[in-house]
């Protein structure tokens, strides 16, 4: 909204404060600035106030505003005087506003840094947390108008309005005088408030996904009035999957006397159902959807899945229209899955619906799976149901314009339905958000990701996000770091997942192999070496093995305290005929049950050959098992009235049991054991795959995962180098000398003089070195360094280029110096093209690179390797997000495949890694403290057997880029 001409030409309308917010029931809401068209308005919303908060914001009988009062309201400098409205369709549901004050509580302008602050908030969604939002955008505001601190005045009857402050998290001081509470609010973020925000953004976009999930009613508009099409296609899968809710047929093409569709009542318009609509499926042609948005926007319904093509994908001015189709719904409260969206399925039995294009509803199951490709989607649920697997949730996202991974993410962590959550991305819209979200979630159950469109640098059509520059292999790192499983093909995220879901953690990488096929168990045996595993030597049971053989095997394995994992090899049996047997795939599922139930808790993975049945009766282990973790309290019940609770029936058991023999062979480990990690987890399903290399790399996966999880539990710490060597004060004064009063947005390069004064800052000492423009300026450097000394260059192009003649090591005196000078002239160039310096000698050791680097999208990165050829050119980097922890440090430079080098390989001297460690913790911190400081690199760093030399380093210093994860809560608007 744009201000009128009435508004203060000194300070324009600030937009950049406009933002959409989810609040706690789940519903959204926009946050903007107060301007002076919103006169109507504002008392239009305070007439729909009652008495007793008019009281409580005024502390006297205040019944209307007057013509004062609504002009004071709504004009604003935006700088001393600022308010702030939440509007729903347009119209005010509450009102925050401060006034900058002096030390005697008058009005004042700047440097005065403080101000009073006051709210207001519609009787009706008062505890939807509209005040908490709106305290987080004001406080911003002010922090960025040079405000410090707020103060409040509060009667002591106005509870939720003490609370609202209390709870904030921001360090508070209280007093009571004259009669009302006394609240002064320090606005600096803290730990605590910033935990607050998040836990308050957790919970508000779990309910909102949530909400689309489990709605207590779904209209489909767009039905055809003939069989086919994609609303009618819709409406009959719901009916399919036993939706508990009610159901709607609308179209406006009906006939008037039509009134049911496929036994559902049929309307023309939401106008005409009588009962509240809690989620809409919209399958009309595009130009005709913003007509369906507003008709739902105006009845209430909560949440739309837009099936709709013909936006973002189709180029630019479809991406407007995708735009205006966020902006619309957001304006009623309305989050969207969409456009291009395939649907969404929820298979909890208080719910089981099914919106989606899917002709099949999958069976109950405890994988949780978002898609942002509709024929991903497909591919994934044709795979999950081939092998056997239920989902608890399924979302297909098309253009992702508003609901993503990350929203499912919240989901997934809070869903006591799902147990893994696997997510197909082609598009990380907030990276630096994904890998805090991805972090929490995997410290309770697995997140596996494959991202597509992994090398093309640019979204997929349909997808308008930012795109970020860095390399997939980065992006690959850091979600290892955050404890992502990332895999490279849907197929290994379908391997991964039936492992995760259906077998407990391992608790190492011993592997035991058994099987009655020697050739098949070797090359399982090869594979898990290739992987990273630790293969015990296969048992070869031999062709003649019975089911009862196997039996026994695979329960001797689990009870082998030397073992933490089994792989199963089988092929079919071959008769006295000669020919193989396929029929005994039930018989032997039921064997392994049977180990598997009687034994510790161990993940067992089946490689079988054609054995008719098997894969089928491995599965057939209940889908529907208990829970393994419950880390909160969010349930999939319908928003609408909650459906009676039914027990498990026979078709759906809720313990493990197998095909045949194998439900009794199973039902001594209903009871569930518990896991190295205190999770109590219940016997399931046995993943079966047709490849050795696949079962091998899904336990691997798994191996990883539950290393990192039990490494999660005791966090490494970010330790605070609180000694002579940092001077966080001093780089800051030094940062903005070298920036300027207008730095350019572009940024500047460090001089090698400046760059060393700010690394010393933070105990990061850098060898110095001296100009050498001709030779006999170079003997005089080396006489003040003292000798031995090295020569090198550094023009761009052949700087730490030894291989090309650009450095010239252990010159021992003056002769040596000159001769080495006169070489490279001769065989290099002029001195002014080489740049020659003189650098005194470090002692010998592993030269080694060490980098920090700003992303826009994923924020500050940490990278480390062997400095040449492996990290140039065969790319051997390791990354990690800044701020390091002394953990992280430590992986960083274990992770690199060079890593050997620096800990003895061939019988070298090992070098001292504690000190490197330490140099990336300040590394860590400098760019961390400085967002300044956008890019610094350390080349080589020498690293030998006692401490280390920096001999090169690059810094570049810009404005820093905005942190959107440090700012008030906000949905992105792309």
């Amino acid at each position: 909204m744009e201000p009128s001409p009435e508004q203060s030409p000194h300070h324009a309308y600030p937009d950049h404060w406009e933002a959409d917010v989810v609040l706690r029931d789940g519903g959204t809401a926009r946050i903007r600035p107060i301007t002076t068209d919103d006169a109507e308005r504002l008392v239009s919303f305070y007439e729909q106030v009652s008495d007793e908060s008019k009281y409580y914001r005024f502390f006297a009988p205040y019944p209307r505003l007057s013509d004062r009062d609504v002009h004071r309201f709504t004009h604003h400098d935006y700088v001393d005087r600022v308010g702030l409205a939440v509007t729903i369709g347009g119209e005010f549901i509450g009102t925050v506003r401060y006034d900058r004050i002096n030390d005697q509580g008058r009005p004042a302008s700047a440097p005065a840094d403080e101000a009073e602050v006051a709210f207001l908030v519609q009787d009706a969604h008062q505890g939807r947390g509209v005040a908490s939002a709106l305290l987080e955008h004001i406080a911003a505001v002010a922090r960025e108008r040079g405000i410090r601190r707020f103060a409040a005045e509060v009667l002591p009857a106005n509870n939720k309005m003490i609370k609202v402050f209390r709870d904030a998290g921001y360090t508070q001081r209280r007093s009571f005088e004259d009669g009302s509470v006394h609240l002064t609010l320090d606005l600096e973020p803290t730990e605590k408030s910033l935990a607050v925000q998040r836990g308050r953004e957790q919970r508000a976009e779990a309910r909102s996904v949530q909400r689309l999930l489990a709605p207590g009613s779904v209209a489909v508009i767009g039905t055809g009035r003939t069989p086919g099409g994609v609303g009618r296609t819709v409406l009959r899968n719901l009916l399919a999957a036993g939706f508990t809710g009610r159901t709607y047929a609308v179209n406006r093409a009906f006939d008037e006397g039509l009134t049911t569709l496929d036994g559902v009542p049929a309307h023309r318009s939401l106008g005409e159902i009588d009962e509240q609509v809690d989620l809409a499926v919209i399958a009309v042609p595009a130009h005709r959807v913003p007509e369906a948005v507003a008709d739902c926007g105006e009845h209430g319904v909560q949440g739309l899945v837009v099936l709709s093509a013909g936006y973002a994908e189709r180029g630019s001015a479809g991406r407007e229209l995708q735009r205006e189709l966020v902006r619309q719904a957001r304006s009623y409260g309305m989050r969207i899955i969409g456009p291009n969206a395939f649907g969404i399925i929820n298979t909890a039995e208080s719910v089981r619906l099914n919106a989606s294009l899917a002709p099949e509803s999958p069976a109950r199951g405890r994988i949780g799976l978002f898609t942002q490709s509709g024929a991903i989607g497909i591919a994934l649920l044709s795979g999950l149901h081939r092998r056997g697997a239920g989902l608890s949730s399924f979302i297909s996202a098309g253009n992702r314009a508003d609901v993503s991974g990350n929203d499912f993410l919240q989901y997934s962590f809070e869903d006591q339905d799902t147990d893994v959550a696997l997510l197909y991305l082609e598009s990380l819209g907030n990276p630096r958000k994904f890998t805090r979200l991805a972090r929490r979630t995997a410290a309770v159950k697995p997140v596996v990701v494959v991202k597509g469109a992994r090398h093309s640098g640019t979204n997929p059509p349909g997808h308008a996000v930012p795109v970020s520059r860095i390399p997939d292999a980065t992006v690959s790192a850091l979600m290892r770091q955050a404890g992502v499983i990332r895999v490279d093909t849907v197929t290994e995220m379908v391997d991964a997942g039936l492992l995760l879901a259906g077998q407990p953690l391992p608790a190492g990488p011993r592997v035991a192999i058994l099987g009655n096929s020697e050739s098949l168990g070797l090359l399982t045996y090869d594979a898990c070496l290739a992987e990273g595993l630790r293969p015990r030597p296969p048992r070869d049971l031999t062709t003649a093995a019975s089911p009862q053989d196997f039996r026994d095997a695979l329960a001797e394995a689990l009870a082998d305290g030397t073992c933490d994992a089994v792989i199963v090899t089988a092929i079919p049996w071959v008769g006295e005929n000669g020919e193989a047997e396929t029929g005994d795939g039930e018989v032997l599922a039921a064997a392994l049950h049977g180990a598997a139930a009687g034994s510790p808790a161990k993940p067992v993975a089946v490689v079988h050959v054609e054995i008719g049945g098997l894969a089928e009766a491995l599965a057939a282990a209940s889908s529907t098992a208990a829970p393994r973790t419950r880390p909160t309290t969010l349930a999939a019940q319908p928003s609408g009235p909650p459906a009676a609770t039914t027990a498990p029936t026979p078709t759906e058991p809720a313990t493990v049991e197998a095909a045949g023999a194998a439900g009794a062979a199973g039902a001594a480990g209903a009871s569930g054991t518990e896991e190295a990690d205190g999770v109590e987890r219940t016997p399931g399903r046995i993943p079966a795959y047709p490849a050795a290399e696949r079962a091998v790399r899904a336990l691997a996966e798994a191996v990883k995962y539950a290393q990192w999880r039990r490494q999660a539990a005791t966090p490494g710490k970010v330790p605070e180098f609180l000694d002579e060597t940092t001077d966080e004060p001093g780089a800051a004064a030094l940062i903005d000398t070298l920036l300027g009063a207008t730095p350019d947005p572009r940024g500047r390069p460090l001089t090698h003089d400046e760059a060393r004064e700010l690394l010393g800052r933070y105990g990061i000492p850098v060898r110095p070195t001296l100009p050498a423009p001709d030779p006999e300026t170079a003997v005089a450097a080396a006489a003040r360094l003292g000798y031995p000394v090295a020569l090198k260059t550094t023009a761009p192009h052949l700087r730490h280029r030894a291989d090309l003649g650009g450095v010239r090591l252990d010159l021992a005196d003056e002769d040596a110096l000159r001769r080495a000078y006169g070489e490279f002239t001769e065989l290099l160039g002029k001195p002014a093209e080489l740049l020659p310096v003189v650098q005194s000698m470090a002692p010998r050791g592993v030269d080694t690179v060490v980098r920090a680097s700003i992303d826009a999208a994923a924020g500050a990165i940490l990278s480390f390797g062997l400095a040449g050829a492996p990290s140039e050119l065969l790319g051997d980097t390791a990354h990690r997000l800044v701020p390091a922890t002394d953990r992280d440090a430590a992986e960083l430079i274990r992770s690199i495949k060079a890593a050997p080098v620096l800990f003895g390989w061939r019988g070298s001297a090992p070098v001292d890694t504690p000190a490197l460690e330490e140099l990336l913790l300040r590394l860590s911190r400098l760019v961390d403290d400085h967002p300044e400081v956008v890019s610094v690199a350390l080349e080589p760093v020498v690293v030998a057997p006692q401490g280390l030399t920096v001999l090169g380093a690059s810094v570049r210093l810009a404005p820093p880029p905005p942190r959107g994860d440090l700012g008030p809560r906000r949905l992105p608007n792309y």
